[in-house]
């Protein structure tokens, strides 16, 4: 899968002003528009091995979310997932998408329901991918780095350390978990500026997001689509049923052998899912 993630390394990076804050995103492809939306603590490259193949039928766009990747990383900006959502919405404005295709990832795809809910005519249909929902987040290890002192005590050294140990937990292959994975999601967070960044991201993990939509995601009308690594450690599969039961008439698959990275560890089967579900839903 080099030779093909490499395609999407290599576009352009390019990037919107939106609420006065610089969002960077990747663009390939033509046709029915189809936003990606990453997760924590990775960026829009989590979708490197699927985007090029998902590219030959639609215009993908993978932004950064404000506070990650590329993207501006403001001091005292929202970066809650409700303030991500309302930016991925201008975000469209200003890209001229009226309403598009949404695939997410763990809390993007948290993002994808407050979308969902709150602007059900920007989303055609929507991948909800190892996603956040209920009361599934945060996870034990980001609530551990929220206790009293640890951000000021921890240098970007240990703390980058600590980033790179816990990435290989997140695949049911320990070979998945290739020092280019690290690289590319510990990358941005390796300054003082990243570090100071992902802890604001941390802080503002609030379970209370999906908790308050949970009564709603019944009313959905969107065809959706819940895909889950059967071996995830970290949003537990447990909550994929109970998120799809949730849903009217979402459709839940799992892809086998797979932890939370599930774009990395089976990109293959990551990519036919999620356009067998597109083609079938057209």
């Amino acid at each position: 899968m080099s030779n093909v993630s490499d395609v999407m390394e290599h576009v352009e990076t390019r990037h919107t002003w939106i609420e006065g804050h610089r969002l960077a995103y990747k663009e390939m492809g033509q046709g029915q528009p189809l936003l990606l939306i990453h997760g924590i603590p990775t960026n829009k490259l989590m979708w490197r091995h699927v985007m090029p193949e998902l590219a030959r039928q639609y215009r993908v766009i993978a932004p950064d979310m404000l506070n990650y990747g590329e993207s501006d990383m403001p001091t005292d900006a929202d970066v809650s997932i409700s303030a991500q959502a309302r930016l991925l919405v201008k975000l469209m404005d200003a890209l001229g998408v009226p309403s598009a295709d949404i695939v997410s990832h763990d809390i993007g795809g948290g993002v994808s329901q407050l979308i969902a809910v709150n602007h059900p005519e920007r989303i055609r249909r929507q991948v909800l991918i190892d996603s956040v929902c209920f009361d599934s987040w945060p996870i034990p290890e980001f609530k551990q780095m929220l206790e009293p002192g640890v951000e000021a005590s921890t240098s970007v050294e240990e703390f980058i350390a600590t980033m790179r140990d816990f990435m290989p937990k997140g695949v049911h292959d320990p070979e998945a978990a290739t020092e280019r994975l690290k690289e590319i999601y510990v990358e941005p967070w390796n300054s003082a500026e990243g570090k100071a960044a992902f802890f604001r991201n941390i802080r503002r993990l609030n379970k209370e997001y999906t908790q308050a939509i949970a009564g709603e995601l019944k009313n959905l009308e969107i065809a959706t689509l819940v895909l889950w690594g059967d071996k995830d450690n970290f949003q537990k599969p447990d909550y994929a049923p109970m998120l799809a039961d949730a849903i009217p008439g979402a459709r839940l698959e799992w892809i086998k052998d797979a932890g939370h990275w599930v774009t990395d560890e089976q990109p293959e089967a990551t990519s036919r899912h999620i356009l067998e579900f597109l083609d079938r839903s057209a």
